[in-house]
């Protein structure tokens, strides 16, 4: 039985959600610097932003990395989900192969781009955002799993990872 304090008062019930990718350029991944004015100004982090209304996470993720630090990446897996700050905030990462690109920053969002080695940011000199910085580390040495994007799921076009 529902609890009564919890009965939903308007339809659908609302989420954020919030998509991120690890982009990787051989053992290198891309970082992008937070501009001013954004709450996590002057912190590197990986790219990542809200999905909008209508679009499917995955691609939000492979927007972001091309809005914010101009390279082009393709999808290789689902590598996780994080709960926000606020439960209402949920963030769905994926692990994405660099395509094609120049890593720089919009200069709107972001105010630099580049890619960086595990070792790079041992002794990285800025401030990483800390959850980011947990996550490349372990991706970079390998401590991940990930779940592959399903071309062969009954609901084609749309995307399904399994």
């Amino acid at each position: 039985m529902a609890n009564p304090d919890k009965i939903i008062t308007s339809w659908p019930p609302r989420l954020v959600v919030c998509a991120g990718a690890v982009v990787l350029d051989g053992e290198r991944a891309l970082f992008v610097r937070q501009a001013q004015g954004h709450p996590l100004a002057g912190q590197f982090t990986i790219p990542w932003g809200l999905v909008e209304p209508d679009e499917p996470p995955h691609t939000a993720a492979l927007r972001e990395t091309h809005e914010e630090a101009g390279v082009e990446a393709e999808i290789i897996g689902l590598i996780g989900y994080q709960i926000l700050h606020d439960p209402g905030w949920l963030a769905l990462i994926f692990l994405c192969h660099h395509l094609s690109g120049i890593p720089h920053p919009d200069n709107i969002e972001t105010d630099q781009a580049a890619y960086y080695s595990y070792n790079d940011l041992l002794t990285f000199p800025y401030p990483l955002e800390p959850w980011c910085d947990w996550l490349v580390k372990r991706v970079l040495q390998g401590d991940y799993r990930m779940i592959p994007m399903e071309p062969g799921n009954p609901y084609q076009p749309l995307q399904a990872f399994f």
